[in-house]
């Protein structure tokens, strides 16, 4: 097990706090643009951010002799998929918010999402790979507490199971986030992660631009309007966090580091509570977000083997808002 220090957990922390307020961000932009220009623009501000962050972690990585940037080739291709289905995740998710009722807390795309930990072990099986009965367990957790937080109220009000457009959006997307974690996967050994998420952010912005022009109608008044929560997605979201959880994860156990970055949801429902008083949660969608939460944590902590001396391999590129 990686040797931990303090400071490493608490830049973990820090990472999966600006990633839950970052769908705080993602809800109130929605009062300025459109989805795909808020997209569009916090893609390509994250990935200019990260452009003069590559080079100072070059300096502070290469003390350690075995730094490899990865081919250039590689490094492109990972970022040119990783960012197309980085641009549909993303796409659905904001649709998903900006379908939301004013009075729904933004915490519940947050829980949604997370189902993504849940969905890759089934993605994984069918690629060939096995996964401890635990997982499994986790699996009908989370779908127990999707159905109290999606659907309970409506069938005890007599309105049936139907799923609200908001939250199918939501759900599709943390599939399309299950397929990102695998292209991820394939492509992370190979590259340095900062260099290809750079190129990645650019792809999803650029991808973007042309669904902005045809489907919305953009205006620099409104985008310059929307620059704290475009500015806060793009540059603490994208970039800062990101660069927390690479710099962290070089010293925390894999286990331990996915157990802290998964509490984005949790400090996405507070992070609703705290910023935008109007919204709620009922009885049945906190009962709800209890149960997927559980499920994500017993899930990142199973053994990738079902032993008990090896741990999950996490991805330098958590999918994140």
């Amino acid at each position: 097990m990686k040797k931990q220090s303090a400071r490493y957990p608490l830049m973990m922390l820090l990472a999966a706090v600006i990633w839950g307020i970052a769908f705080v961000s993602q809800k109130e932009g929605m009062a300025y643009v459109g989805p795909f220009t808020y997209n569009g623009v916090r893609s390509l501000l994250g990935g200019a951010v990260l452009l003069p962050v590559i080079p100072l972690l070059d300096r502070i990585r290469s003390h350690s002799g075995a730094f490899e940037k990865g081919r250039r080739r590689d490094i492109l291709l990972g970022g040119l998929v990783c960012g197309t289905v980085l641009f549909v995740a993303s796409s659905l998710q904001q649709l998903g918010i900006a379908a939301q009722d004013e009075t729904t807390n933004v915490g519940k795309a947050g829980f949604i999402t997370t189902c993504y930990v849940v969905i890759v072990p089934i993605f994984g099986m069918l690629l060939g790979k096995k996964s401890p009965g635990r997982v499994w367990i986790a699996v009908a957790v989370a779908v127990a507490g999707f159905f109290c937080l999606s659907l309970m109220d409506g069938l005890l009000a007599g309105e049936g199971v139907a799923l609200g457009a908001s939250d199918l959006l939501v759900l599709m997307c943390a599939f399309v986030f299950s397929v990102h974690i695998l292209c991820v996967d394939h492509f992370s050994p190979l590259v340095d992660g900062v260099r290809m998420s750079c190129v990645q952010f650019f792809v999803c912005g650029l991808w973007s631009l042309p669904f902005m022009l045809l489907r919305e109608s953009p205006r620099m008044s409104d985008i310059l309007a929307c620059w704290l929560p475009i500015g806060y997605a793009g540059v603490m979201s994208c970039g800062v966090a990101y660069t927390l959880q690479v710099v962290a994860q070089k010293g925390v156990h894999p286990a331990v580091a996915s157990l802290i970055l998964s509490l984005e949801s949790v400090f996405a429902v507070l992070a609703g509570y705290v910023f935008m008083p109007g919204s709620t949660l009922t009885a049945w969608e906190i009962v709800g977000c209890v149960l997927v939460l559980g499920a994500v944590l017993l899930v990142q902590t199973t053994p990738a083997d079902g032993t008990d001396d090896e741990t999950p391999r996490t991805d330098d590129t958590a999918p994140q808002s």
